[in-house]
């Protein structure tokens, strides 16, 4: 169904990463491996924070939250596009591609907002350390996150009820892998003005007030760590924060750059690259750069293997 009003279709088609066959076989490979990496990175950060005590702490509590919303963006996206590289016909229903983009939104504003928070977390450790444990307190913890989960999926919410609004009667081939608002936009013969100020407005608000929020707190964070006289505290405090930072550049300049445009400069090639990074490279890569420079998770990864080995 290629042509005709949509607005009561049963399903869309995704065109997919390419139309070239040869390559189909290949990129289910890769993909398979990315995914792959990805459930045993994150599913092992989640389990170490949850079985080691010593990593019951505000920091790991939000790590581990952020490890599980990265395992559930993957899982969002990834099962489909791997059967879609063997289909031959490359469909999703509009239920499914509804519930998709509501999902795919929803997480990507939780991780987005999870590294505020969690950069708020290392502003007070450093900067406030007497008054830590009263601040970042389990229950405090708890409301953080829960209000980052409410403001995901609201948000979310309303984004998938502007879309799903539209009439897409030119076309019901949705130019990605994954059904999400710029193309569905591309495709849609109403006008969409409004989705796009919305899109930008809350897309906006999200990514720079988290991104300020990050911003100031590594501002106070640094200005404390050059104030420390000791050479070997200086570099302990900044390598408890680098891996957090990798992690804040990767996710936001790839958030910036593909939704703070207006439509009329989509670019579907340059956007399913960059879509590729930012929803299943990145959350790959992330228990990796929280892992590989973190003593903490290293010396919990050791506990937990020599228990094993000792229970076996």
């Amino acid at each position: 169904m290629k042509k005709g009003n949509l607005s009561e279709a049963t399903e869309f088609i995704l065109s997919g990463l390419t139309d070239r066959p040869e390559l189909q076989v290949p990129l289910f490979g890769v993909f398979l491996l990315i995914y792959g990496i990805t459930l045993v990175g994150n599913g092992r950060m989640i389990l170490l924070i949850t079985i080691d005590p010593q990593l019951h702490t505000p920091m790991y509590f939000f790590l581990g939250n952020l490890s599980f919303c990265d395992l559930c963006y993957s899982s969002i996206i990834s099962p489909k596009k791997l059967m879609n590289f063997l289909a031959e016909r490359k469909s999703i229903s509009y239920t499914a591609c509804a519930v998709q983009m509501y999902l795919s939104i929803a997480f990507a504003y939780v991780g987005c907002l999870l590294l505020a928070v969690m950069a708020y977390d290392r502003y007070v450790a450093i900067c406030n350390p007497l008054l830590y444990t009263v601040t970042m307190s389990r229950q405090h913890c708890k409301q953080l996150v829960g209000g980052v989960y409410a403001v995901g999926l609201v948000d979310s919410m309303i984004h998938t009820c502007f879309t799903f609004r539209l009439s897409f009667c030119s076309s019901n081939i949705i130019n990605h892998f994954f059904c999400d608002i710029p193309p569905l936009l591309a495709i849609s013969c109403s006008d969409t003005r409004i989705n796009e100020i919305v899109l930008f407005a809350f897309t906006f608000c999200i990514t720079v007030s988290s991104f300020v929020t990050v911003l100031l707190s590594y501002v106070y964070i640094i200005s404390t760590i050059l104030q420390i006289r000791s050479e070997e505290g200086r570099r302990k405090a900044f390598s408890t924060c680098s891996f957090h930072l990798t992690a804040v550049a990767l996710l936001y300049g790839t958030v910036i750059f593909v939704y703070l445009r207006p439509t009329s400069s989509y670019s579907k090639d340059t956007d399913k690259v960059t879509s590729v990074f930012y929803m299943l490279v990145i959350p790959m890569l992330n228990p990796l750069i929280y892992s590989l420079r973190n003593t903490e998770v290293k010396d919990a990864l050791r506990r937990a293997m020599s228990k094993l080995l000792t229970n076996s």
